[in-house]
């Protein structure tokens, strides 16, 4: 019996690659989208396509970071007229802060990687600590969504973006208590 050409395992993991990397640094649907069905579909390999999907999506992020690096200052008049422009402000104001954190954060959470990425690059962060981020944040993400799947199968599927959404703000909450805690600690030392 001869494996059909396209279907979940094949025609899906390109498709999802690509998806992963154009998020991370234009385009606005989450590659979860597609790593779900292939996951719940092929659940033996769903740990692959979640490295397969963190790859490309870390090498979105670093398209993303050449984008601010090298074409910022002709792309930012064009980014204040869109829906990405407050987030980029708020990007801006936490790399000042928090830098590698913003990065995982961004990367884990439901709020525009892309947008992380673009400023990453824009100010100049360290390029090493910015990849890093980008994969321990994106990873933990595209991990996490393959185990629930594989694990919980179509039950969870329909509860899977509620779930995602809920663990994202959850651990944006957990930086910014942690960011806090540290704060303080500095400021008593």
């Amino acid at each position: 019996m001869t494996k059909p050409c396209c279907g979940p395992s094949t025609a899906m993991r390109p498709n999802t690659c690509v998806l992963s990397f154009a998020e991370s640094s234009f385009f606005p649907v989450p590659p979860d989208v597609m790593l779900a069905p292939i996951a719940l579909a092929q659940p033996d390999k769903a740990f692959r396509f979640a490295l397969l999907t963190t790859i490309a999506s870390v090498l979105g992020g670093v398209f993303g970071y050449a984008i601010g690096y090298f074409l910022f200052d002709r792309l930012e008049p064009w980014l204040q007229t869109t829906q990405y422009w407050e987030s980029y402000l708020i990007a801006q104001s936490w790399f000042k802060d928090w830098g590698f954190w913003a990065v995982f954060v961004a990367g884990f959470s439901p709020i525009p990687y892309k947008v992380f990425t673009i400023a990453a690059g824009a100010m100049n962060m360290v390029f090493l600590p910015f990849v890093l981020a980008s994969a321990i944040g994106r990873g933990g993400r595209f991990f996490l969504v393959a185990m629930l799947l594989a694990a919980g199968g179509a039950k969870l599927e329909s509860k899977l973006h509620e779930y995602m959404d809920r663990l994202g703000w959850a651990t944006v909450a957990l930086v910014v208590i942690g960011a806090g805690i540290y704060k303080l600690f500095m400021q008593q030392a």
